[in-house]
């Protein structure tokens, strides 16, 4: 199907899909893709801190999603449970190579420098972007993985405290608890600002190959 006709449904809900994709119209799967690839990247960049291998965490990810479909029945909301799909793969990625989960200076630089696709910057606003992204490179690689995941989950990607709750396991206290503690650490290299856009972003040409990827093995 082509990408004008898959536009037709980019508000379609969840549910809907689902059980349209259920029915028989994988290729629907693409537009779930496309709307969850953003919140995955980052969820996994804040726990892997690798982008070839979370990249490929995020195939496995929608693979298994797709592979268990019939199963989700909506207890949760789909996106909980995607997230917690990617969150397990990650985790288990992590334990079997028994790395450490802290961030990589240069990992992290590759991502934060990356050119912005707004050309119609002003020289002081690309000044002004740079130096936001280089702050945010130094105050985010000194975060503890657990408060650095909790921090891109709530205040990156918009997810609220029930559902930051469910993906990672933990009490509704402590998302509360590692996100103030987050934002307390973060607050003086941050000066009270930041931009989500400029913070892990997941560029189009990623997205597209996620898609091919996980479109061609279901």
């Amino acid at each position: 199907m082509k990408n004008d006709d898959l536009r037709n449904f980019a508000d379609t809900s969840d549910s809907e899909l689902i059980s349209r994709i259920l029915q028989g119209s994988k290729h629907l799967y693409e537009v779930i893709i496309r709307r969850y690839n953003q919140r995955l990247y980052r969820v996994g960049m804040s726990i892997v801190n690798n982008e070839s291998e979370v990249e490929d965490i995020m195939q496995v990810a929608y693979i298994s999603a797709y592979e268990n479909l019939g199963k989700f029945v909506f207890k949760s909301s789909f996106a909980t449970w995607l997230t917690r799909i990617l969150i397990n793969e990650c985790l288990l990625r992590i334990r079997q190579s028994n790395r450490s989960v802290d961030m990589d200076d240069e990992r992290l630089k590759m991502v934060f420098d990356q050119p912005a696709n707004n050309h119609s910057q002003t020289p002081e606003h690309s000044v002004m972007n740079s130096e936001l992204r280089s702050i945010l490179h130094e105050a985010i690689n000194k975060l503890p993985e657990k408060y650095r995941t909790v921090f891109v989950m709530r205040e990156i990607e918009d997810m609220n405290v029930a559902e930051t709750k469910e993906c990672l396991a933990i009490s509704e206290v402590n998302v509360k608890v590692r996100l103030n503690r987050a934002k307390i650490m973060l607050r003086e290299l941050l000066s009270g600002y930041y931009q989500k856009e400029d913070i892990l972003h997941f560029h189009l040409s990623k997205c597209d190959r996620i898609v091919a990827y996980v479109m061609d093995k279901i």
